[in-house]
C-alpha cells in the first residue's frame, strides 16, 4: 500500500471509521485531484459518514446539503433576507438617497442569506467539506444546476456579481440509487461503491463503535446480520441497523443472542411490516436457530 493511502486509512480509523484500501484511495485521490467524490451504495453502509470523518480528520467545517424532491437553486444557494430588507426600506423612507442607492443597499451582502453551496464557496480559511447528501432524491433540473457549480466553483448573483471560491471545498456526493444520475455528473466525479461489509469488517465495526460490548455478543451480532442480508427482505438492514441493534443489546445488558431478546429487539434492524412478519415466521419455524445461542 502506498504511504499516502496508508496515512488516509490511519486518519479515518483514528476517527473510528473502519475503512479499507479502496475507500482510502478514493478519498486520497479526491483530495489530491480536487475532484468531487460520488459515493453510491446500499442505505446504511456509511456513505455519509465518510464526509463527516473527513471533516473531523482535516479539522475543518462540514457543510451539508440534504437533497430532496423539489429542491431548487434558491434553497441550495442563497436567499435574500426579505424581513431585514423591508425594515431597511422603512428606515430609508425619509432619507435623501436615490432609489438606485437604496436598492444597492438592500441587495448587498449584509442582506444575503447564504445556503450550503454558497457557504462552501465563500468560507474563509481552510477549505470545508461539502456533503451533498442523497443527490439522487433531487430532480434532473437541480442536478444540471449542480454541474455548473461543481465545474467552476463560482456562482453569479445578479444584484452583486460573480463570487468565486477562495478555497475549493472537498466535495462528497452520496446516492442510494433511487434514480439513475446523469452521465455528465458522473464524469465530473471520482466514483466509489460501498457494499455491505464482510463478516470480519462488520465485527471490527461493532467492536469499535459500540463501547462495552463483549466479544461473544459482537461476533454473534455480526454473523446474524450477515445471514439476515441473504434473506429476501424489502428493506435490507445496513451497518447503521447493526450498530443500533448492538447498542440496544448492550443497554439491555445482553451477553449473547437468545431467542427472547432477538424477538424483543427486532425493531432495531427490521424496519418494514412485511419483513417483520417474515422474520417472525422464520424464528417460529426454527430456521434461524443456528444463529441464536440456546438457553443454558
Amino acid at each position: 500500500m502506498r504511504e499516502e493511502i496508508r496515512k488516509i486509512q490511519e486518519l479515518m480509523e483514528q476517527e473510528a471509521y473502519i475503512t479499507d484500501p479502496a475507500i482510502a484511495t478514493s478519498v486520497y485521490l479526491a483530495m489530491a485531484l480536487k475532484k468531487p467524490l460520488l459515493i453510491e451504495g446500499h442505505a446504511g453502509v456509511g456513505k455519509t459518514e465518510i464526509a463527516k470523518v473527513l471533516a473531523r480528520a482535516l479539522d475543518t467545517n462540514l457543510i451539508r446539503l440534504q437533497c430532496y424532491e423539489g429542491l431548487d437553486a434558491t434553497t441550495a444557494l442563497y436567499e435574500w433576507n426579505y424581513s431585514k430588507q423591508l425594515l431597511r426600506i422603512k428606515l430609508e423612507e425619509a432619507s435623501a438617497h436615490s432609489a438606485e442607492e437604496k436598492e444597492a443597499v438592500i441587495f448587498s451582502e449584509p442582506f444575503l442569506l447564504k445556503r450550503p453551496l454558497l457557504q462552501a464557496i465563500t468560507q474563509d480559511g481552510q477549505a470545508p467539506v461539502l456533503l451533498i447528501d442523497e443527490v439522487d432524491r433531487s430532480d434532473e433540473e437541480f442536478e444540471s444546476f449542480l454541474l455548473e457549480v461543481l465545474s467552476d466553483f463560482q456562482v453569479t448573483i445578479p444584484e452583486i456579481g460573480t463570487i468565486k471560491a477562495t478555497h475549493h471545498p472537498y466535495v462528497v456526493l452520496t446516492s442510494n440509487r433511487s434514480r439513475e444520475l446523469s452521465d455528465a455528473l458522473r464524469r465530473r466525479c471520482l466514483y466509489l461503491w460501498i457494499d455491505y461489509p464482510s463478516l470480519a469488517k462488520e465485527l471490527k465495526i461493532v467492536q469499535t463503535k459500540v463501547p462495552g460490548i463483549n466479544e461473544q455478543l459482537a461476533g454473534e451480532i455480526a454473523r446474524f446480520m450477515q445471514t439476515v442480508r441473504k434473506m429476501k427482505l424489502n428493506k435490507v438492514p445496513g451497518v447503521a441497523e447493526t450498530l443500533d441493534w448492538a447498542t440496544a443489546l448492550v443497554a439491555l445488558h445482553a451477553s449473547y443472542l437468545g431467542d427472547e431478546v432477538v424477538r424483543e429487539t427486532l425493531g432495531c434492524f427490521v424496519k418494514d411490516k412485511g419483513d417483520l412478519r417474515k422474520f417472525q415466521a422464520e424464528l417460529d419455524a426454527g430456521h434461524l436457530a443456528g444463529m441464536i445461542t440456546p438457553l443454558p
